[in-house]
Formats: C-alpha cells, structure tokens, sequence
C-alpha cells in the first residue's frame, strides 16, 4: 500500500496516510479538523542501459563528447556494428520484394 502525504490549509502541518489505491484521500487535518489537500511528488527517473546518453545519468563512467554521446571505443563499435546490421536487413527485405514479384 502507497504512503500519501498531506497538507492542512489552515495550520500547515503535514502528515502522512497508508492507504490503499481506491479509498477517499484523507480531507480533514487530524490536529485542527482544517481542510487537507493531497501533496503531490516528482519521482526520480535514472535511464540506464544500452541506448541511452552518458549524460542522462550522474555516474560518471563513460566519458563523453560535445554531443553527449558516448566517445568510449567499445561504445563506437556496438554503433557500427549496429549501422551494418541495419543495411543488411534492409538489402534482405528488398530481396524478398524482388523474390516475391518474380
């Protein structure tokens, strides 16, 4: 079950509810009965993984280029080798076209 946080209108205080997705939000503040609202949190979001810029998270491993993309060597060569793999799917799918037509 989520822990929701919340926030009274008039006195400020805040606390916090264990409660489960479909139940009411919490509307009235426990310490002096004023309207409570439900806050609302940014959740952090790290990308990790083949794909993505060196940039987009603060580890600091790769190094990077002006572009932000990774300049490692083993990094350059997954990228070619990736380019290659492109073109020959390319050429074996403009085969089946020509196979098919004939």
């Amino acid at each position: 079950m989520p822990i929701y946080e919340y926030e009274c209108s008039s006195c400020h205080s805040r606390f916090e509810r264990k409660q489960k997705f479909d139940e009411e939000p919490v509307a009235v503040c426990p310490k002096c009965t004023g309207k409570a609202r439900r806050l609302i949190h940014s959740v952090p979001v790290i990308f990790k993984g083949s794909g993505f810029y060196c940039t987009d998270h603060g580890g600091g491993g790769a190094a990077c280029n002006s572009t932000g993309k990774c300049k490692e060597p083993e990094c350059e060569a997954k990228t070619e080798t990736k380019k290659i793999e492109t073109k020959k799917t390319e050429a074996n799918k403009k085969e089946a076209k020509t196979e098919e037509k004939g």
